[in-house]
């Protein structure tokens, strides 16, 4: 198996076949950095898994009988227990969708669909590019982007 390794502004990554490990560094924001990751690495679609620690983080929850989403920020130490989301594209830009469970001092969850978050600490995770081009577009009668295979 192939072994490369990689830099960026903020993070650095190893791929090992079609595979990424990546680390993104102290101080920088997760949504920001992966996404100049995703850019440099030209991945239109696959899968994102991560854990780590943040200082601060903003959460959006959708709300269907707005069709808005509403954004909360903490800014406090927590403990990333997990973030799972997609790679895809939104007018032909690379977008991740990512929730976020995030652990706080008191041993309380938080969690949500992370709209950004400033790592305190780590961040690591695991990339699963797709050999595909996944493309979303706003559905208007709900309110959110969803995949359209037609594009």
């Amino acid at each position: 198996m192939e072994v490369q390794n990689h830099k960026g502004n903020n993070w650095s990554a190893r791929k090992a076949g079609s595979i990424y490990v990546v680390s993104l560094d102290n101080h920088s924001n997760i949504v920001e950095t992966l996404t100049d990751f995703v850019r440099n690495q030209n991945i239109r679609a696959g899968e994102v898994t991560g854990i780590g620690a943040v200082s601060e983080a903003t959460l959006r929850f959708f709300n269907p009988a707005t069709k808005k989403y509403v954004d909360k920020t903490f800014t406090e130490q927590m403990e990333v227990t997990n973030i799972s989301g997609n790679i895809s594209e939104i007018e032909e830009n690379p977008t991740l969708h990512l929730h976020i469970k995030l652990g706080r001092e008191d041993y309380t969850a938080l969690a949500g669909h992370l709209l950004e978050a400033k790592i305190q600490g780590a961040a690591e995770f695991i990339i699963y590019p797709l050999d595909t081009r996944v493309v979303k577009i706003k559905n208007e009668e709900i309110g959110i982007n969803l995949y359209d295979f037609e594009k």
